[in-house]
């Protein structure tokens, strides 16, 4: 019986006593708090902005596409961290002919905003995520159309581009 027994510190692990790692589940849990803090600290704002916007486009017929845009924009400034922006398969001269549009009329002064927001929330150590997060809406926010977003685990996410 006594040769059963593992000292306290050597031999194998409890099956039961759960592990420490940098999993999924640490992960979820950092992407959970960046997006509620992002939340509070403009996300909300942001995303009521492209909501607005969208409805707008919405009510003019022809551009309903920027508004679908605009609420693909206004979902992503939600709740950014943990997801991001792929090409979206089969989107073609229409897109790009839109994207041009879009640049021209709202893309570059929303690149501009992201910018700006995002230096500023940089120049403190606590607002650095918050501004890489800024940062990730630029690209979107200048050519929205043919975009799809989709979380970082899904398998689109690292797939090659061009």
């Amino acid at each position: 019986m006594a040769g059963d027994r593992v000292p306290v510190g050597r031999g194998r692990r409890p099956r039961d006593r759960p592990r420490l790692s940098a999993g999924t589940g640490t992960i979820g849990v950092v992407r959970f708090l960046l997006n509620v803090i992002w939340l509070v600290f403009g996300g909300l704002l942001m995303a009521l902005g492209y909501l607005l916007a969208g409805v707008i486009c919405c009510v003019l017929v022809v551009t309903i596409p920027f508004g679908i845009a605009s609420f693909r924009m206004a979902a992503y400034t939600l709740w950014p961290f943990g997801r991001t922006v792929v090409d979206r398969p089969g989107s073609g001269v229409g897109s790009a002919l839109g994207n041009i549009v879009w640049l021209v009329v709202a893309g570059w002064w929303l690149a501009l905003g992201h910018i700006v927001t995002g230096i500023a929330q940089c120049v403190t150590v606590v607002g650095i995520p918050l501004g890489v997060g800024n940062f990730k809406l630029v690209p979107v926010s200048l050519l929205p159309l043919g975009k799809e977003i989709v979380d970082t685990d899904d398998r689109r996410a690292f797939a090659p581009r061009g």
